[in-house]
C-alpha cells in the first residue's frame, strides 16, 4: 500500500487568496496614482515650455531687430483664431507667420516652431500669440492645456 507523505507547500486557495490581495493593492495604487492625470500634467509641461521658448525666441528677434515681428497682431486675449502661430511657414493663410522670422533661412532664433501634439488644425501649432491692445506687450498661449489650466507668458 503506498503512503501519501505531507509534503510541504501551498494550496490552492492559498496561492488565489495572495493574487486576490496582490490584486486589489495594484488596483488602489493605480487609481491613486491616476494615470490620465499624470499624462496631462507631462502634457501641460511640455506647453509651459514651448510657451516660453516662443515668447523669448520673439524677444531675442526683436531685441535685434530693433522691432516684434510684423505678423502679430493686436489683441486682448487668447481665443482668436488667426492669432494661432503657423507650424511651418508654407500654408499659414488665417494664421500668425512667426516662421519667416524666427526659423526661415535666415533666421536663427529656433531649429522650428515647437507645436501641441494635439493640435487640431493641419498647419497650426496650437499655440497664439498676440500684442496687447494697451499695454504693448506680448503674450503667448496654449488654449488647448488640460485639466482646466491656463498656460500663458507674458513680457
Amino acid at each position: 500500500m503506498l503512503k501519501i507523505k505531507n509534503q510541504p507547500g501551498f494550496t490552492l486557495l492559498e496561492i488565489l487568496l495572495v493574487v486576490a490581495a496582490i490584486a486589489i493593492l495594484a488596483g488602489i495604487v493605480i487609481f491613486a496614482v491616476n494615470p490620465n492625470k499624470q499624462l496631462g500634467d507631462t502634457r501641460n509641461a511640455q506647453r509651459r515650455a514651448d510657451v516660453n521658448t516662443l515668447l523669448n525666441a520673439v524677444y531675442q528677434y526683436s531685441i535685434d531687430n530693433g522691432k516684434l515681428p510684423t505678423t502679430i497682431s493686436i489683441g486682448s486675449s487668447c481665443d482668436v483664431p488667426s492669432q494661432e502661430i503657423c507650424r511651418d511657414g508654407s500654408n499659414c493663410s488665417g494664421l500668425t507667420d512667426l516662421y519667416t522670422f524666427l526659423v526661415g533661412a535666415t533666421a536663427k532664433y529656433l531649429p522650428g516652431i515647437p507645436f501641441d501634439q494635439s493640435t487640431p488644425t493641419a498647419n497650426g501649432t496650437g499655440y497664439q500669440i498676440y500684442k496687447n491692445n494697451v499695454s504693448g506687450r506680448v503674450t503667448v498661449c496654449a488654449p488647448l492645456a488640460e485639466q482646466g489650466i491656463t498656460i500663458s507668458a507674458t513680457r
